[in-house]
């Protein structure tokens, strides 16, 4: 396993996943899928870590699956699939279950694989020029990654269909309006007001963004009625920890709060 298709590091809380291979704007090859899924699950797992972005290196963040490497190996295309996709999915779990906050910064393309690792993410900033499409229509074959379980649950059942059948290209500021970006700044801005926001996070209350993620991540499959005795144990949970205590402290004290993630 090759680290250079992919550079992981950590900083002051902060997990960054450069995807690399610049090359081929970052298209996913086996090598960096694997490399992929090792770093996520280990940033779910380093208690350091209070923060994962998630960006790619060179013109793009990511352009999908490698289709040179998918046409050289079409006799045995099916094989190869099943077994990327499932190191592939490995990854998107992990992210999905990390207990903090995962920022996805992208520029240039997003297509394909791109656009499910990035609505993976807990929150997303793109470059204004960023071009999104999904493009699995256009070479005959359905998405992975989990853009038919994300898609539908962020932009709704219907417009995920026209975009997944279409494979239309859309701008960023497409993407703000459809709710898969949460901002659009210019691409000069783009690392600056990325690193602006994974600082907030590092600072804020880690536990209680692993509560809410949690929480979210359930709330399409839980009754009402599930969901708020969720939410109290969840609220119980946060209410043992030093982040709560310094938070209300700080609230009666008309101060600005200082959390530690414990």
């Amino acid at each position: 396993m090759s680290a250079e298709t992919l550079a992981y590091a950590v900083a002051d809380g902060i997990a960054t996943i450069a995807l690399n291979r610049p090359q081929v704007m970052n298209a996913l090859d086996a090598d960096m899928i694997m490399r992929l899924r090792a770093v996520c699950e280990e940033a779910r797992d380093d208690a350091t870590v209070r923060v994962i972005v998630l960006r790619g290196n060179g013109p793009a963040f990511l352009a999908g699956g490698d289709v040179a490497l998918f046409h050289a190996n079409l006799p045995n295309l099916p094989a190869m699939v099943e077994a990327l996709a499932a190191e592939l999915h490995h990854a998107i779990i992990a992210l999905r279950d990390a207990a903090k906050p995962v920022l996805a910064s992208v520029h240039g393309a997003v297509a394909g694989a791109g656009v499910s690792l990035l609505a993976a993410a807990d929150l997303a900033i793109a470059g204004a020029d960023t071009q999104f499409t999904l493009a699995y229509s256009r070479i005959a074959t359905s998405p992975d990654g989990g853009s038919t379980y994300f898609l539908p649950r962020i932009v709704g059942m219907r417009k995920a269909l026209e975009l997944m059948m279409l494979s239309e290209t859309f701008d960023a500021a497409t993407a703000l309006a459809l709710g898969l970006v949460n901002w659009v700044v210019t691409d000069a801005e783009l690392a600056a007001a990325t690193d602006k926001i994974a600082q907030r996070l590092v600072n804020g209350p880690t536990l209680a963004y692993g509560e809410t993620k949690a929480l979210v991540n359930r709330t399409f499959e839980r009754a009402l009625s599930s969901q708020l005795e969720a939410e109290a144990h969840a609220f119980a949970r946060c209410a043992t920890t030093q982040d709560l205590a310094e938070g209300v402290t700080a609230f009666v004290e008309k101060r600005k709060p200082v959390f530690n993630g414990r």
